[in-house]
Formats: structure tokens, C-alpha cells, sequence
């Protein structure tokens, strides 16, 4: 598989992507810069709103606009005034906690999730779901940093990870109410040399996962098994996203951030937004319906 850098935005961490497939534009951040992106690949432009705060991650409003979840809390999010308005903020009180990995589920709710970002390592980030009323859930407490978020074809699994156990967890999803149940093992991560970062699922089924201390991503079958071990041409992949019309291109972005200058040296378009056609594709992305 060749990998084209289609944008060279030397981002510290980006993070994030997520199709539109209204617009046909993919949203990511660099959660550190910080920054929102919006990438068209009819144009090959690439549009930056500054953040006020780390951003973490977003879905695309049915009702137009973003949610985004910052350091900050959960915010709707005008891309033509540049207004963000506060809607929530679960972890008012966790000064050293930020959100991070999210997305929305097939059915309109939005799953954010915080990691710990303090001195030493603290298993006090969770996963939330918010629902079409802004009522706002937790989900799994106890993670140190959320990441791998997906569901299945069907969404009646829904995949987890937390970096820094390097476990990728499956949980029975119903997709009426939301609720999780069941959850088991399905990727240890350990034996690949990387902690798993962001996450997504393919029309068949497989999970695709971006092993950022390995620079690869991986694809595994509904088991967990590896399918296949693919390189980046550049260290540090961070997540992944099908896209583009047929939803045939696959997008990832990487980061800087945790690297070396010289590594960076010789990686000149590290941190850049990259695609590639990897035979298979995706599933539409859904709009959060709040």
C-alpha cells in the first residue's frame, strides 16, 4: 500500500478524522496545536479554525455545525462564525483530565472519552454518552487514556481501547438504548510493540487500528486475529477514517509531538494527513442528532 501525504500540516497531534459524507470533507484536529481541520479532497484544501483549548475529537451536527469535545468540556461549534458555546462539562473537577478518542454511534449519540494528563499515569478518565437531549452518561470509568472507539456493521459490538493497558476491548451494543454489556478481551496490543490508538471498522466487519510506537496500522478480522500489518511512510500514526466518495480511501492522521528532531528530520511530512486505497471501505458516519 502507498500512502500520499495529502496535507503537510507538520501537526503536533492530530487526531480525530471523521468523514462527512454531506459535504464530502473530512474533519480532524491537531489536539495540541490546538486546532480544528477540515480537509476537502476535491480541492486538496485544508480549512484551520484555532481551538480556545486541546481538542480532542468531533461529529458533524444533523441540525449543521460541530460538537467537539475540549479540555474545556462539550461544545457546539460554528465553523462559519467561529463561536464555540459550552454545552456540558462531566469533568468539571478533573483539572489534569482531557478529552480525547471520540465519535458518534450509528443511531446519533455521542461517545466522548477523557484520558489522565497529569505527572504520573491515574486510571481516572471515562467514556460518556451523550444523547440526542444533551444528556450526558458514563459509560466505562477507570481508563487511563480512551481510544479505539468503533462499532460493528451491525452495531452489535462496540470496540474500546485504553493506550495504556494496550488492550482493545469488545462489548455487546444495543443500539436501541445504548447500553453496553459483556464486555471481553478482543486485542492485545503488547506483542505488536504499540499501545492501540484511534480506531475504525470496515463494511466487512474488520477493525483497523492505528499502533503508533510501531508506525503501522493494523487490520484485524471480527476475532481480534491480524489480517494484515501495513507501514507508514512516516513515524507515529495516531487514527484512521474511511472516506471519499465511495468511501474507498482510507485517511490517517499523525503527530510530531513524540519524536525526536532528527527522527523528524528524516521524516519530513511527519504529522501529516495522509490516504491511501487499501481495498476495502468503509461505512457512512452518522450526524449527532442533539
Amino acid at each position: 500500500m502507498e500512502f500520499e501525504c495529502v496535507v503537510d500540516a507538520r501537526a503536533r497531534l492530530g487526531e480525530g478524522p471523521l468523514w462527512d459524507p454531506r459535504e464530502k470533507a473530512l474533519w480532524w484536529v491537531d489536539i495540541k496545536a490546538p486546532e480544528i481541520h477540515r480537509y476537502d479532497p476535491l480541492t486538496g484544501h485544508d480549512r484551520v479554525w484555532p481551538s480556545p483549548d486541546d481538542v480532542g475529537c468531533l461529529a458533524v451536527r444533523e441540525a449543521g455545525g460541530l460538537i467537539v469535545a475540549l479540555r474545556t468540556g462539550l461544545h457546539f461549534f460554528d465553523p462559519t462564525s467561529g463561536q464555540f458555546d459550552l454545552i456540558l462539562h462531566p469533568e468539571a473537577g478533573c483539572m489534569e483530565n482531557r478529552f480525547n478518542d471520540g465519535k458518534p454511534d450509528r443511531q446519533g449519540r455521542f461517545w466522548p472519552g477523557t484520558m489522565y494528563e497529569g505527572p504520573k499515569p491515574s486510571p481516572s478518565g471515562s467514556l460518556y454518552r451523550v444523547g440526542s437531549d444533551l444528556t450526558c452518561c458514563r459509560m466505562v470509568q477507570g481508563v487511563f487514556c480512551s481510544n479505539g472507539l468503533a462499532w460493528s456493521p451491525d452495531s452489535k459490538v462496540m470496540y474500546f481501547a485504553d493506550s495504556l493497558v494496550q488492550r482493545v476491548w469488545a462489548w455487546d451494543f444495543d443500539a436501541v438504548s445504548g447500553e453496553i454489556e459483556n464486555r471481553r478481551l478482543f486485542i492485545d496490543t503488547a506483542p505488536l510493540g504499540s499501545n492501540p490508538d484511534g480506531a475504525t471498522v470496515d463494511r466487512d466487519g474488520n477493525y483497523w487500528l492505528a499502533l503508533p510506537e510501531a508506525d503501522k496500522i493494523g487490520r484485524f478480522d471480527p476475532e481480534g486475529a491480524i489480517i494484515q500489518l501495513v507501514d507508514l511512510p512516516v513515524p507515529h500514526p495516531t487514527c484512521v477514517m474511511f472516506g471519499g466518495a465511495d468511501l474507498d480511501v482510507l485517511y490517517v492522521t499523525t503527530a510530531t509531538m513524540f519524536r525526536s528532531p532528527a527522527e523528524l528530520n528524516r521524516k519530513s511530512r511527519a504529522g501529516g494527513l495522509f490516504a491511501s486505497d487499501v481495498g476495502a471501505k468503509g461505512l457512512p458516519e452518522a450526524f449527532f442528532r442533539g
